[in-house]
């Protein structure tokens, strides 16, 4: 029963995430990517520190190894300035499958530079969901060219946050992590929205925003705490490998949406790669499961 609690909140964070991304891309063309990203961390902040001290004190604010965390900090901002960027260039849910790639990547880094070994099965996944991406990629490709990476981009940046994740475990509570990746990200991203503003390039010219910017990214600044709340509160309940399966939830609720409210349907090849990198995903998790029953035996 609590397994089933905890892979019910985690179902539930990782939903919310995905109407997060909706909402980011209902305001393609209203206003620059990295001005959004950068208003959506800095509404962050202040909520977050509120949370922190309210729940944990003054004293949970200040966690250690500051280097680890300024790159945590610095990857999130680039993964999330890509990731919008896809988002108003992509369909909703081929984004978003693209996204799930950043476990495979994550055992990659991994190998690389925490010197982790792969298993056989761990390079199987890692096909799988290359020809995955080479699936959904390619109609995109035809239509915006080379912009149509940027999600795997995106993946890339995630995936070194998740290792950099490794690294600081320990540092904080989680929700104080939350707050530190949110303190290095805003300015980060106010300086390059700056950035795109001078650079002349009208798509990244900045305006004031309509009141309507301001809220949709008040909305996913508080979903998006909420939802990561709700994903550690299932991985406490349950386990956290039960718990990171409910990540694939993300992809029918995209499809969903995109049907819904972007009028978008995916075709047979966009489809059948997204399936694939749910499938690499999938075998990632088995694998994981392996190696920790191996450890613990």
């Amino acid at each position: 029963m609590r397994h089933s609690s905890g892979f019910t909140l985690a179902l539930a964070g990782f939903t919310l995430l995905t109407c997060g991304d909706a909402i980011i891309k209902s305001m393609a063309g209203l206003w620059p990517a990295p001005a959004i990203a950068a208003l959506r961390f800095s509404i962050a902040v202040p909520l977050l520190a509120v949370v922190v001290i309210a729940s944990q004190g003054k004293k949970a604010l200040h966690v250690r190894k500051p280097l680890i965390q300024l790159g945590r900090g610095l990857s999130i901002a680039t993964s999330s300035c890509l990731f919008f960027f896809s988002l108003f260039l992509l369909p909703l849910a081929e984004a978003t499958a693209i996204g799930f790639v950043s476990p495979v990547i994550t055992a990659l880094l991994s190998a690389l530079f925490l010197r982790e070994h792969m298993r056989p099965l761990a390079w199987v996944a890692t096909f799988v969901a290359l020809a995955g991406v080479a699936m959904v990629l390619r109609p995109n490709l035809a239509e915006v060219g080379i912009v149509a990476f940027l999600p795997l981009a995106a993946a890339c940046f995630f995936a070194t946050m998740l290792i950099l994740n490794r690294l600081a475990a320990g540092t904080g509570s989680p929700m104080a992590l939350q707050w530190v990746v949110a303190t290095v990200a805003a300015p980060t991203l106010l300086v390059v929205a700056s950035v795109g503003h001078f650079s002349g390039f009208e798509p990244l010219h900045v305006d004031w925003p309509h009141w309507s910017v301001v809220l949709r990214c008040a909305i996913v600044a508080m979903t998006a705490s909420t939802a990561h709340w709700l994903i550690y509160l299932g991985t406490t309940r349950g386990t956290a490998a039960d718990a990171a399966q409910a990540v694939y939830v993300q992809l029918p609720v995209a499809l969903l949406i995109d049907a819904l409210l972007f009028r978008h349907f995916p075709d047979a090849l966009a489809l059948g790669g997204s399936l694939l990198i749910v499938c690499a995903g999938l075998i990632m998790w088995q694998n994981q499961r392996r190696m920790a029953g191996a450890l613990s035996s």
